[in-house]
């Protein structure tokens, strides 16, 4: 039984450039379309109203979350379209979680950052200790697929608090995305030219994406006056979207093998 179920299809894509396009532009996408719904939708006029939005905005978009992943867990193969809503819908409660615990429960960004990479490192090791694999190859059964969403879940809010953290402090500014992509690039080369492990490499990029998205997504919708380009929110959400379809479309992804 367990080889039989070693051998069963992953339920995610295979890891291509095209993934991590996707993966940036979704990442993007919960940062504008996370801020749409608790700062232009609900508004934050108010220190009160704040607090309400970035609370009624992570239950809106917890609630979407949990029934993608159920969805995603009940199916009986990988599908393309089925997978991404839960990426996006894994970035919007990460957008709306992180800036509520950072700004409304006065966490801060320093001390959010390090909660949540606890909290991401935890979950890799009890997923590692408890299947005996952290790769996306094995994610083919309903315990893995919980595993590897809640970890997901973790590193999206993680990486909302490290992007806002680098954009709004220590007088970086947006050019945080750079220090992301730099990073995202050295994961690259070690990727090619060193021995060092796959999977860790990929969580590591993985987190790395989140980060650079939310600077990215800031970098949007931000007035003017903040270095932003001063975008509509839904109008830079929808942009987002339709791209992200587009590249769905245009490119068939097939889901991930064990290699052998």
């Amino acid at each position: 039984m367990d080889e039989r179920k070693s051998d069963l299809v992953a339920k995610v894509p295979q890891v291509t450039l095209l993934f991590w396009i996707i993966k940036i532009l979704a990442t993007t996408l919960g940062e504008t379309g996370g801020d749409a719904v608790t700062m232009s939708w609900l508004g934050e006029t108010t220190a009160e109203a704040k607090g309400t939005g970035y609370l009624i905005g992570t239950a809106i978009f917890g609630v979407i979350f949990v029934a993608a992943v159920l969805v995603q867990i009940r199916a009986k193969k990988f599908h393309p379209f089925l997978y991404w809503l839960t990426i996006v819908a894994t970035t919007t409660v990460g957008t709306t979680l992180a800036d509520y615990c950072d700004r409304s429960l006065g966490i801060g960004y320093t001390g959010g950052s390090t909660i949540l990479l606890i909290c991401v490192i935890g979950s890799l090791l009890i997923w590692r200790w408890s299947t005996g694999s952290i790769s996306i190859e094995t994610v083919n059964t309903p315990k893995v697929e919980v595993f590897y969403w809640v970890t997901i879940m973790f590193s999206q809010t993680l990486g909302t608090a490290l992007g806002d953290w680098v954009a709004d402090t220590n007088e970086m500014g947006y050019v945080g995305a750079a220090a992301f992509g730099g990073l995202l690039l050295v994961a690259a080369l070690l990727y090619y030219f060193t021995s060092l492990s796959r999977v860790i490499l990929f969580w590591a990029a993985f987190i790395l994406t989140r980060p650079l998205g939310a600077v990215v997504g800031d970098f949007l919708d931000k007035p003017l006056a903040n270095g932003g380009l001063a975008l509509s929110r839904y109008t830079a959400s929808l942009a987002l979207l339709v791209v992200i379809i587009a590249l769905i479309l245009v490119f068939p992804q097939k889901p991930a093998a064990k290699a052998h």
